[in-house]
């Protein structure tokens, strides 16, 4: 999707385009050819089980950190190579706009069968168009799921804005639910959320993680990503230690490394033992003319559930 830019702001989208292929990508999930399901958006939060929800799964599985590779300049990222919870429920969005492009996002599983990501990635913000079919990756890596099997389809959608107002403000709500078509969650585990105050949340604490599938990320033509021959946006990667540092006209803005295709990423951290999200990736955008990364509060959602 292209930029927006309006008199006073430069919105950027944090989504990468994918290129062609991505509907051999729908057919190749199982050995007979088979389209994906449509999806309806839904306005009652118990189509999605999330009321009082919040908790995060505990796997019997031990926290497993990607080893370092490479720090190229000022790029902290390093590969999210491990299969291990937390970062198995996180995974990549692959989706059919409008228009019939393709474009990648990031989701995270935050029940069994229900994913959270960025509402541009399931609605175009220029054309207000919602996308034909989204698909969930859950836990790629080097371009590979544990199983094809696990690969799961958007069957109904939630989202927080539709971008009517074409400007800053609509990027206050740039969230998403996505139900899945199987409950993927037993198996990969799944994140809780927790709705902060932003005096809790602001400073250089350096305890926030950020994971995308950035386009960019790992990139095979630079020295040292030889290894990870899947090519771009393939394998996600992850900042760990960085910090949300302000909070300004309703949205939260970070210094967690990032680029396109990160749209949707959950901004985690973990409160004794147990890992949550408290912002969502949402962009990036000018702030007193500065280009800076921002975040949507978990509060937005909190405030739909109970709306509801």
């Amino acid at each position: 999707m292209k930029s927006i830019f309006t008199s006073r702001q430069v919105i950027i989208p944090c989504i990468a385009t994918i290129g062609l292929g991505i509907l051999g990508f729908w057919a190749s999930v199982s050995a007979k050819p088979q389209t994906p399901p449509s999806f309806t958006k839904v306005e009652n939060p118990g189509e999605f089980k999330l009321e009082g929800k919040g908790e995060p799964s505990v796997l019997n599985q031990k926290e497993k950190l990607p080893g370092r590779r490479v720090i190229l300049g000022s790029d902290d990222r390093i590969p999210m190579t491990s299969r291990d919870y937390p970062w198995s429920a996180i995974g990549k969005i692959e989706g059919i706009g409008a228009d019939g492009g393709g474009y990648s996002c990031t989701g995270t599983l935050i029940t069994e069968d229900v994913v959270l990501t960025n509402a541009h990635c399931v609605v175009n913000p220029e054309t207000r168009k919602v996308s034909q079919a989204i698909a969930f990756e859950p836990n790629l890596v080097n371009s590979i799921v544990k199983s094809k099997n696990d690969i799961a389809y958007a069957t109904n959608v939630h989202y927080g804005t539709d971008f009517k107002n074409g400007d800053l403000a609509d990027y206050a709500n740039d969230w998403a639910i996505l139900k899945l078509n199987k409950p993927i969650g037993k198996k990969y585990g799944y994140l809780g959320w927790k709705s902060l105050p932003s005096s809790r949340l602001v400073g250089d604490t350096k305890k926030f993680a950020l994971v995308g599938y950035s386009g960019d990320f790992p990139n095979p033509k630079k020295k040292g990503y030889e290894t990870l021959t899947a090519g771009e946006s393939m394998t996600a990667g992850v900042h760990l230690g960085c910090s949300i540092l302000r909070h300004q006209d309703n949205l939260l803005y970070h210094n967690c490394d990032t680029n396109h295709g990160a749209s949707g990423g959950a901004i985690i951290s973990n409160i004794k033992g147990k890992y949550y999200i408290f912002a969502l990736h949402s962009g990036s955008n000018e702030v007193n003319g500065l280009l800076l990364n921002r975040a949507v509060e978990m509060s937005r959602l909190d405030e739909w559930l109970q709306r509801n």
